[in-house]
């Protein structure tokens, strides 16, 4: 079976689409072979529309509701960009799996809630099979975060008799998952960190006019201050326990602006600063388990920034730590991948969530199903 899964990420650098083959139908035992990879950008429109629905202060429910379809007509476009390049018909796959970019993530609210839009109704009508999106919604109605959903992938795949395994991604936020050897999947722990590479953006952006620090050149020149990455690690978010989860709401611009707007730092120095606070606050989260035999494998857009590994490396002294590729699989299709075998589960009616890493009450089979 062939599948398209769809990943859009707080990085807003667009839409990132796996191309995905099932060797069988089953789900228990599960393997996957990716058959190609590809991020597609967002119009810079989009991009300024997507920041402004995410704002409080600039977002409003006519900018919302028309945001919905324009994001489902290019998720839908994006699929078939994909299938076009490889000479495949819509029908030729088995689902597309699609996250939605997230809007707005309140997991600790009055009302727990949590919100990614991407109208699947938009993508339907462009490709005619079934699609699975909107895969954090149940976690929540059964008392979990909605996050993160990527470890019950890591678990079906990755999981070891040898070692213990923490599995880190470092998108916009950076999270972990923690896999015991011979672990179940109620003895899996994961959580978001803090923040990945959402606040160096920011100051490459501010400072520079640049979406990233392309292999952490500009980190690398510049000096960290120890005084500000002193105060930058009492945010409060770094004491909650887990399982927890964060977003553009404790570590997005509005943040960064603070920070710049009470600290004297010359750009190289913000932006190592900032890369060091997401190294130190993933490094501090690792160490809070401790083992003889831990592999620490790392993956997402942060895997490619040199100076951001070295800082990992640094404050984790002893531990192996490789990249995704380094494992044998992508860093980049990581969650595009995971979106495909989670939409997978969901179509079998299997639940696919992680309650001991969610604190949902019980297990739920992710995601809806458009397919009419």
């Amino acid at each position: 079976m062939l599948a398209v899964g769809m990943m859009s990420g707080t990085s807003l650098d667009g839409i990132d689409v796996a191309l995905v083959e099932f060797p069988d139908n089953k789900v228990e035992g599960l393997t996957y072979k990716l058959l190609d990879f590809e991020t597609y950008p967002y119009p810079a429109s989009t991009i300024s529309r997507v920041q402004d629905a995410m704002s409080l202060e600039r977002s409003n429910v006519a900018l919302l509701c028309e945001l919905n379809v324009e994001l489902g007509k290019l998720y839908g476009q994006a699929a078939l960009a994909m299938l076009e390049k490889h000479n495949l018909k819509a029908n030729d796959l088995g689902f597309i799996a699609n996250h939605g970019q997230t809007i707005y993530h309140a997991p600790n609210a009055k009302y727990p809630s949590t919100l990614q839009i991407g109208e699947p109704a938009e993508i339907y009508a462009q490709v005619k099979i079934p699609v699975v999106t909107n895969f954090r919604e149940a976690d929540v109605a059964a008392g979990g975060q909605g996050a993160p959903i990527v470890p019950f992938t890591e678990f079906q795949l990755y999981k070891s008799a040898e070692a213990e395994r923490v599995f880190v991604n470092i998108g916009g936020i950076a999270n972990i998952t923690v896999l015991p050897r011979n672990a179940s999947i109620d003895d899996i722990v994961a959580f978001d960190t803090g923040p990945g590479n959402m606040l160096i953006d920011a100051a490459m952006q501010h400072f520079y006019q640049k979406p990233y620090d392309e292999n952490g050149d500009t980190a690398k020149t510049g000096n960290v201050n120890q005084q500000v990455l002193t105060e930058l690690l009492k945010h409060s978010y770094f004491a909650r326990p887990y399982p927890k989860t964060t977003g553009r709401e404790d570590f997005g611009v509005q943040l960064f602006d603070e920070l710049v707007q009470k600290y004297d730092l010359a750009p190289a120095d913000w932006v190592a600063t900032l890369t060091a606070l997401t190294a130190k606050s993933l490094a501090d989260a690792i160490l809070q388990f401790p083992s003889n035999n831990v592999e620490v494998i790392i993956a997402g857009g942060g895997s490619y920034n040199a100076t951001l590994l070295e800082m990992i490396r640094q404050y984790l002294p002893g531990v192996k730590i490789i990249t995704q590729e380094e494992f044998g699989y992508s860093s980049e299709a990581k969650e595009a991948v995971a979106m495909a075998i989670l939409g997978k589960y969901t179509l079998e009616g299997q639940p696919n969530n992680v309650p001991s890493a969610t604190g949902a009450s019980h297990p739920v089979v992710l995601g809806r199903i458009t397919n009419r």
